[in-house]
């Protein structure tokens, strides 16, 4: 069974740092398009940011662009979002997904796989 496990969530005040890894087992997800998705209290979910089958094509949401950076290391089977600057409306849940498609996309209908969430909480 796929299944995609988030880690690396955590408290830190504004302007600080964190990387959230994205671990997958069972079955590769090396032919897919992997993305990071948010969801804060009370809001919907919200598209982050989304890298391609092979890690050529990034894509970040704008209120993310310049602090947020998406990658993946198909050895390890592994994505990251590296998040600078980091400030306390980017307080959420933080999912990591595959999608069904081998380039990058926005939509949470287009990611069939889900990880269970890791909380980052930024602190002003």
């Amino acid at each position: 069974q796929r299944q995609l496990v988030e880690s690396g969530g955590g408290l830190v005040q504004a302007g600080g740092s964190l990387r959230l890894s994205c671990v997958a087992s069972g079955r590769t997800f090396s032919h897919r398009a992997m993305g990071w998705f948010r969801q804060a209290p009370g809001k919907e979910r919200e598209f982050v940011a989304g890298i391609s089958w092979r890690g050529g094509s990034t894509y970040n949401a704008e209120f993310v662009k310049g602090r947020f950076t998406i990658s993946r290391e198909g050895a390890k089977n592994t994505v990251y979002l590296q998040m600078n600057s980091l400030k306390p409306e980017d307080t959420a849940v933080y999912y990591c997904a595959a999608s069904d498609s081998m380039i990058v996309v926005t939509r949470d209908r287009d990611y069939d796989y889900w990880g269970q969430g890791t909380q980052v909480t930024v602190s002003s």
